[in-house]
């Protein structure tokens, strides 16, 4: 099997990283087996065993009292056993760097011979993780990098610090706590979303991880028709979900750079208020959203937990968002439109 071994400072977000890797690779039809061999950090074992659950890929761990380069090497054996193609490695972090750290790592590579060794580094230290990098480069030999918790618009720097100083690729970015927040590393799209340009083609490339083929085709027939209702809005939120945060969904738009998002900013918490308020609606209401008087505004606040407000708010969005739907299916009416327009969104 292919071996990758993944290193990092503790707090990175190695052992997450791990099994966004391993998803990645199984979506791709690779059988990856994860292996526990950080032994230091309490319950390390125990989140690889439930992420490895979640993803439905196998777990090779000895407990905490077996030595990382035994466990390492009899994973790989038992990955030809049973026929896994991929191995990947969650080594021990530490809070700095430190001898120990290294020369365990080292015999770990000496002893396994993986195919690449990763380097995860968390991308919000700034400077830091240059000098993460750089060290661990010059004591390990790393054969790429993985930058998590990555935002496009303001943590770029990071990107290009760490390919300059190390001289070795980025490959992956996290971009998000959720198990698909794996992305390959574009150069050209990140300088595209740092120069307020947008990255269209990760929007694209997301939206058809995310979206229903069949339910978009039934959605376009309706706007064409006007007849787009709060059901489909809720069903558009919840594919919206799907493909990760608002904020990053919105960052990849043309024209919503930093300064552009600095209003826009959004709580991803309150997609489950929308989603309460449209649920305290009858089937009737949601078809015909006009029928919503004042004693029904209040009856829906009240079974949904929220105000009065809030659900004007929502109803007062949703018609701007029937109108915003109504241009994307004439693409002659996005000509020369920029970032938002005047839509506001309705959190």
């Amino acid at each position: 099997p292919s071996v990758y071994m993944m290193a990092g400072l503790q707090g990175s977000g190695k052992t997450t990283t791990a099994a966004k890797l391993a998803n990645f690779l199984k979506k791709r039809g690779k059988r990856p087996m994860l292996a526990a061999c950080d032994l230091y950090r309490p319950a390390a074992v125990k989140q690889l065993q439930v992420l490895g659950k979640q993803l439905d890929v196998p777990v090779f761990e000895m407990g905490t009292g077996a030595d990382p380069v035994d466990v390492a090497k009899k994973a790989v054996e038992n990955a030809k056993k049973l026929e896994n193609d991929v191995v990947i490695i969650d080594t021990a972090g530490r809070l700095h760097i430190d001898e120990e750290l290294m020369q365990e790592l080292v015999t770990l590579k000496n002893k396994v011979r993986p195919n690449e060794i990763l380097l995860v580094v968390d991308s919000m230290t700034g400077q830091d993780a240059v000098n993460v990098a750089s060290k661990f480069n010059e004591s390990l030999g790393i054969d790429g990098i993985i930058l998590t918790k990555l935002d496009g618009d303001t943590r770029g720097g990071a990107a290009l610090s760490t390919k300059a100083v190390t001289g070795k690729p980025i490959k992956f970015t996290g971009t998000g706590e959720k198990l698909n927040d794996l992305e390959p590393f574009h150069p050209d799209r990140m300088a595209s979303r740092i120069l307020g340009m947008g990255d269209v083609l990760s929007l694209i490339e997301k939206a058809q991880t995310a979206f229903d083929e069949k339910k978009a085709l039934e959605l376009e027939k309706k706007l064409r028709a006007q007849q787009f209702t709060l059901d489909d809005f809720l069903d558009q939120l919840q594919q919206l979900k799907n493909m990760g945060s608002i904020n990053q969904f919105l960052g990849m738009m043309p024209g919503m750079n930093a300064k552009a998002l600095k209003d826009v900013q959004v709580d991803d918490k309150q997609m489950v208020y929308l989603e309460a308020i449209i649920r305290s609606m009858t089937k009737q209401e949601r078809s015909n959203p006009s029928i919503i008087n004042a004693s029904r505004r209040r009856r829906i606040a009240d079974g949904s937990g929220t105000s009065i407000q809030q659900v004007n708010s929502l109803l007062k969005q949703f018609e701007s968002m029937k109108k915003m739907m109504k241009m994307f299916s004439n693409p002659n009416k996005l000509k020369g439109m920029r970032g938002l327009g005047g839509f506001k969104l309705p959190f």
